[in-house]
């Protein structure tokens, strides 16, 4: 009985025959055609496209640092010339400060999603390849889930103080326990399939099958998980500048833009309705393309 390095590539049944597999860019072309298949999969591609374009692009984009002020020209309406998207209290231009929340929001939702990621999977392959640490990980994964990032925000706060990369960290530590128990669920499948057993038979070392045959089978979990996590990060990042928890002022923030909006609602709605349409905009795109990247690496359902 043999079992190649990459079972990605081939399989070993309990027959001992080899059973080849999709290969990798088989694989990926399977998926980009389902992808194609979904509208509701391109229309989240199309807005996840434009909302990394002005996140990225936002300095260039921007007809205005996002802090300068123009006391002159306060509550101006939206069409106003100079000013496509009107101005708030302080005569700033909605537009720049939309533009840098944007990108202000990509950069909190990117780190969450890498802390969870670089923190979570390997907790969650270790938990569910041996059972001596699955019992003590879970027990950690359910304290954590016990505390509300909010929670684990302010800690940090008292601790650091406010800002980007604090707000970050508490967002990515409150989603390591869902994506360790994502991966969890997965090595858990997996070590019993007949590569896997194969490999222990022939002792190759743990850490070998780990990287080498679970993890690249668990990657459409990782993924598909990932973009569930940055909707919540960017959302998450919006309450916490709301509660004066995440990005400090004047630094631009959909939070603190919808903070400062709330007492002028009733007279100057638009201050809080483009920053509230920009954070719509990004959590529907990565909702509706991490739908359709579910279905499309679901091999039960793509053809």
């Amino acid at each position: 009985m043999t079992v190649t390095d990459t079972p990605v590539e081939a399989v070993v049944t309990e027959a001992g025959t080899t059973v080849a597999t999709p290969p990798p860019a088989q694989v990926r072309g399977r998926v980009l055609r389902q992808l194609r298949r979904n509208p509701l999969g391109l229309i989240g591609v199309g807005l996840l496209l434009i909302v990394i374009v002005v996140g990225v692009f936002a300095p260039w984009l921007a007809p205005y640092a996002p802090a300068e002020v123009h006391f002159a020209t306060p509550f101006q309406k939206p069409g106003t010339v100079g000013f496509p998207l009107g101005t708030d209290d302080l005569g700033r231009d909605i537009a720049s400060r939309v533009l840098y929340g944007t990108r202000a929001s990509l950069q909190v939702g990117v780190l969450a999603v890498l802390c969870a990621v670089f923190v979570g999977v390997p907790l969650g392959l270790l938990a569910g390849y041996w059972r001596v640490l699955d019992a003590l990980l879970s027990r950690v994964a359910d304290v954590l889930l016990a505390f509300p990032f909010v929670i684990i925000a302010v800690g940090l706060v008292a601790i650091r103080g406010a800002g980007l990369g604090e707000a970050a960290v508490a967002l990515g530590i409150s989603q390591v326990p869902i994506m360790m128990r994502v991966v969890r669920a997965e090595t858990l499948r997996l070590k019993e399939t007949d590569f896997v057993l194969a490999a222990r038979t022939m002792n190759v070392p743990s850490w070998r099958i780990l990287g080498e045959h679970i993890l690249p089978n668990a990657l459409a979990p990782i993924i598909v998980q990932a973009t569930v996590i940055m909707p919540v990060a960017v959302l998450g990042e919006a309450i916490l500048s709301f509660l004066g928890l995440g990005i400090k002022p004047p630094a631009p923030s959909l939070g603190i833009m919808l903070a400062d909006a709330q007492q002028y609602l009733l007279r100057t709605p638009w201050p809080g309705i483009f920053p509230g349409v920009a954070l719509l905009i990004i959590c529907l795109g990565f909702n509706l393309f991490g739908d359709a990247l579910r279905d499309a690496l679901d091999p039960k359902t793509s053809r």
